[in-house]
């Protein structure tokens, strides 16, 4: 496949996947459970979702690596299946996508605080974020996706950690923000603005927003984005916010609604488009038509 970065940069707008802690737990991943334990124990389940999420028409899958940094594995003391986990995270979805879509590696936040908020200092998140990135490049990722970041520290971190390995590698890098009477912030206090300038001089070929919001805030982020960068911006929506009925935890966006607002989206100028939390290949086939529907005019 042409190069992402190439492909951004001529103009095209290309469709992410959707949720995949959704579809995970709805094929057996328990509360409390490990998600990135399954690229070893249920590799099959991760490779039925990629390709649900191809055949929907994704561009974009992604791996299952949100959590794979030795910090946060610590939490589970499983920081020993790092490199395993992460390496067989892009394996799964490299083989099964056969280069049919690009294979974008998830890097997520440690779980950890960094000092002066918390112990973990700055060196020990860089590390961790080394040594994770370093399996996900020499598995044959295509992207490294910094994803669901709220500490700007933290995502500066992660990319430095990935710009330190490879200066050609495209890095898509996206923050979750919540709405307050000032704008949108992270909850670490960190703007639109703070986080566009921040991640765009550390490197990051991509950015915008994941997580957190349903699709009309996220119009909202994104025309924030778009007054602070010239870089393609990415927005990955949730399909609302969770409600818990009967108790099963439902999200209230449907794929129809969702893919009449992502019109807006396109015409904003945002060129990557998925779906987070909520999200399903349904939600995919129903973004990829409306995509289709502008690339052709």
């Amino acid at each position: 496949m042409q190069n992402i970065a190439v492909r951004l940069k001529n103009g095209d707008v290309i469709v992410g996947d959707g949720g995949w802690g959704t579809m995970l737990m709805q094929r057996g991943l328990k509360h409390g459970e490990v998600p990135e334990m399954m690229n070893l124990s249920n590799p099959d389940i991760l490779a039925t979702i990629a390709d649900l999420y191809l055949d929907a028409g994704a561009e974009i899958i992604t791996t299952n690596t949100f959590g794979g940094s030795s910090l946060r594995l610590h939490l589970a003391s499983l920081e020993d299946k790092a490199d395993e986990i992460n390496r067989t995270g892009v394996e799964i979805i490299r083989n099964e996508t056969a280069g049919r879509a690009y294979v974008s590696a998830s890097v997520g936040p440690t779980g950890t605080l960094i000092a002066p908020y918390g112990k973990t200092t700055p060196d020990e998140v860089y590390l961790s974020f080394v040594n994770q990135i370093r399996e996900l490049l020499a598995a044959g990722s295509d992207l490294i996706c910094v994803e669901t970041m709220t500490d700007l520290q933290e995502a500066l971190l992660a990319i430095k950690a990935v710009r330190s390995l490879s200066a050609e590698i495209p890095i898509m890098a996206t923050m979750t923000f919540d709405e307050k009477p000032r704008g949108f912030f992270t909850i670490m206090g960190v703007s639109i603005e703070k986080a566009a300038l921040g991640l765009e001089a550390a490197g990051a070929t991509i950015i915008g927003s994941n997580c957190g919001n349903g699709i009309e805030k996220m119009i909202k982020i994104a025309r924030a984005f778009k007054d602070h960068t010239h870089l393609p911006i990415a927005i990955q929506a949730n399909a609302g916010l969770p409600l818990m009925l009967d108790g099963q935890t439902t999200y209230p966006e449907s794929p129809a609604f969702m893919a009449e607002k992502t019109v807006e989206l396109l015409e904003i100028g945002v060129q990557i488009i998925g779906g987070c939390c909520g999200t399903t290949p349904e939600h995919i086939r129903a973004f990829r038509s409306v995509i289709d529907n502008f690339r052709s005019i």
